[in-house]
C-alpha cells in the first residue's frame, strides 16, 4: 500500500514538473491565444448581440398579442361598467381583455431589416475572423522574435568559449615570453565584451518572452518557453507570383476587405429603410373584452333584484373588436428626408473606407513582396561576409598564436566576426517574417515548416 501511495505521488510529481517545463510550438502558441484571447471574447458577444438583432427582426413580422385584467372597488356615484348607468353604492367590478395587433404592409422595412440584420451577423463574424487574423500574425513575429534572440545567445556562448580557449593559449604564451602581456589583457577585455553581450542576450530573450506570454494571456513567465530549435529559410512559392496577383488574390478572401465591403451592403440597405418611411403603413387589430359588476339588477317580470354570477356576466358582457388602420406619412419635419440624405452619405464613407482598405492591403503587399526580395539578397550577403569574416579570423588567429599579429588587430577581427554573425542572424529572421507575412496574405497558414 505503502508503495502504491509513493508511486503515485512520484508520477504525480513528474507530471507536475513537465507542465510546469512545457515548451510551446509556434501552432500551439496560436491556437492557444486565439482561444484564450479577451478581446476575441468581447466581439464573440458582440457576435452573440448581432444574432438577438436577427431574432428581433424577425418578431416584427409576428403580430403581439397582450392580455389585461384589472379588479376595482368603489363606493359612492360610479358607473357600472356593465351597464355604463350611474350608480350610488359600493360595487366591485372586474375587467379583462385580449388585444393582438400586426403590421401587414410599412414600406418593407420589416424586410430590410430582417436582411440588415442577416448581413450584420455576416460582418461581425468578418471582423472576429479579421481580428483572430491579426492575432496569428502578432504571436508569429513576437514568436519569431524569441526564436531569433535564442540563436543569438547560442553564437555569442560559442564565440565567449573560443575567446576562452584564446585566453588560456595566450596566457600560456606570456608565460612563455613569447607575446607581451598586453596582449593578454586585450583578450580579456573581449572576453569581458562577449560576456555583456551574453547577458544582454539573456535579457532580450527573457523580454521576449514575456511579450509572447503576454499575447497568450500567460502570466506564468517564469515557466513559459517555447522549443529550442533553429530554423533555415524554408523554402516557399510565393515568391513565383507577381505582387498584382498575390494582392488579388488577397482581395478573395482577407476578412477585412470582406467586412468593409458588407459594411458598404449594410449602408445601402439603411438607405432602403429610410426610403421605406416614405410610403403608408398598414396594420390590423382584434381586441376581446368582458367585465364584471357587483350590482344587482332589476327584474321588471318578477319585480325582484338579482345578480348573475360571475361566469355568467363573462359571457354575457363579451365583445370583439377587429379592424384595419392606415397611415400616410405627410409632412413630419423633414425628419424622413434628412435621414435618406444621412443614409446615402453613410453609403459614400462606406465606399471610401473600402477603397482605402484596397489601397492599405495593395501597399501591405508591395511592401512586403519588396521586404522579401531585398531580405533574400540581404541575408545571401549576410552569409557571404561571415564566410569571409570567419575566413580572416582564422587567418588572424594563426598569425596571432605565432606572434605576427598584436592582440588589438587580432580582437578588431573577433570582433566583425562577432558582428557579421549577429547581423546574419537578424537578416534570416527578418527575411523569415518578411517572407511568412507574404504567405499570410497569399492564404498560406502561419507555419515554419
Amino acid at each position: 500500500m505503502k508503495f502504491k501511495i509513493v508511486l503515485i505521488a512520484f508520477l504525480f510529481s513528474v507530471a507536475f514538473i513537465s507542465a510546469q517545463t512545457k515548451k510551446w510550438t509556434l501552432q500551439e502558441c496560436v491556437a492557444y491565444a486565439v482561444d484564450n484571447n479577451l478581446t476575441i471574447e468581447q466581439f464573440e458577444l458582440d457576435l452573440e448581440t448581432v444574432k438577438i438583432e436577427k431574432s428581433d427582426a424577425i418578431g416584427d413580422f409576428l403580430p403581439g398579442l397582450n392580455a389585461s385584467s384589472s379588479v376595482a372597488g368603489q363606493t359612492g356615484l360610479s358607473f357600472d361598467p356593465t351597464t355604463n348607468q350611474a350608480v350610488t353604492t359600493t360595487i366591485f367590478t372586474a375587467t379583462g381583455g385580449l388585444s393582438s395587433n400586426v403590421t401587414l404592409f410599412d414600406g418593407l422595412r420589416n424586410v430590410h431589416r430582417l436582411n440588415r440584420a442577416k448581413m450584420n451577423a455576416i460582418s461581425s463574424q468578418y471582423r472576429l475572423d479579421d481580428l483572430k487574423d491579426d492575432i496569428r500574425l502578432n504571436v508569429a513575429v513576437a514568436y519569431l522574435n524569441v526564436l531569433s534572440n535564442k540563436e543569438s545567445l547560442r553564437v555569442f556562448q560559442a564565440q565567449y568559449s573560443f575567446t576562452k580557449q584564446d585566453l588560456i593559449r595566450t596566457e600560456e604564451l606570456v608565460d612563455a615570453g613569447v607575446v607581451p602581456r598586453g596582449d593578454l589583457l586585450e583578450l580579456e577585455a573581449t572576453a569581458a565584451n562577449q560576456e555583456q553581450q551574453i547577458v544582454n542576450s539573456e535579457n532580450a530573450i527573457l523580454i521576449a518572452r514575456i511579450n509572447l506570454a503576454q499575447l497568450l494571456q500567460i502570466t506564468d513567465y517564469e515557466n513559459f518557453d517555447i522549443v529550442d530549435e533553429s530554423f533555415d529559410i524554408p523554402p516557399s512559392e510565393v515568391l513565383t507570383n507577381s505582387p498584382k496577383t498575390i494582392y488579388e488574390k488577397a482581395l478573395t478572401f482577407r476578412n477585412d476587405i470582406k467586412f468593409s465591403e458588407l459594411n458598404v451592403e449594410l449602408a445601402k440597405k439603411d438607405l432602403q429603410i429610410s426610403k421605406g418611411a416614405l410610403l403608408p403603413t398598414i396594420g390590423a387589430f382584434f381586441n376581446y373584452n368582458t367585465r364584471y359588476s357587483s350590482q344587482e339588477r332589476f327584474d321588471v317580470t318578477t319585480q325582484e333584484f338579482f345578480r348573475e354570477s360571475f361566469k355568467d356576466q363573462l359571457w354575457i358582457n363579451d365583445g370583439i373588436s377587429y379592424g384595419a388602420q392606415l397611415s400616410i406619412p405627410i409632412f413630419n419635419g423633414f425628419g424622413v428626408k434628412n435621414n435618406i440624405k444621412r443614409s446615402k452619405i453613410n453609403i459614400d464613407r462606406a465606399n471610401i473606407q473600402l477603397e482605402q482598405e484596397k489601397l492599405a492591403l495593395e501597399t501591405t503587399v508591395n511592401q512586403a513582396y519588396v521586404d522579401v526580395k531585398n531580405l533574400s539578397k540581404a541575408y545571401e550577403a549576410a552569409g557571404k561576409t561571415v564566410a569571409a569574416r570567419r575566413l580572416a579570423y582564422e587567418y588572424s588567429k594563426e598569425r596571432f598564436d605565432v606572434g605576427l599579429m598584436n592582440s588589438f588587430d587580432f580582437s578588431q577581427a573577433q570582433a566583425r566576426v562577432d558582428d557579421a554573425e549577429a547581423q546574419l542572424i537578424r537578416t534570416k529572421y527578418d527575411y523569415i517574417f518578411r517572407l511568412k507575412v507574404l504567405e499570410f496574405y497569399f492564404g498560406m497558414p502561419i507555419s515554419l515548416d
